[in-house]
């Protein structure tokens, strides 16, 4: 097993308003309005970007933020 220490991980966090909070995947009402939060290097420094913009966004039901772990996209490989 590799040494994860090594590792260069990606994780983006983005948002937007949802057309329909289902059970199905999301679909963004309007992708020019998705708001990117930023790209963070470990899990930990997203989650905590994550939590930040779901506060900020409370009021609106349909608002959503999501954390994607970009490196498992780029190289399917690499753990967390």
């Amino acid at each position: 097993m590799s040494d994860t220490s090594s590792q260069q991980l990606l994780h983006l966090v983005i948002g937007g308003e949802l057309k329909d909070i289902g059970p199905c995947a999301p679909e963004f009402k309007d992708l020019t309005q998705v708001d990117f939060v930023g790209a963070f290097p470990s899990y930990d420094e997203a989650r905590e970007a994550w939590k930040s913009a779901a506060q900020r966004t409370v009021d609106n039901a349909h608002m959503r933020y999501f954390v994607i772990h970009a490196h498992k996209m780029l190289d399917p490989s690499k753990k967390d």
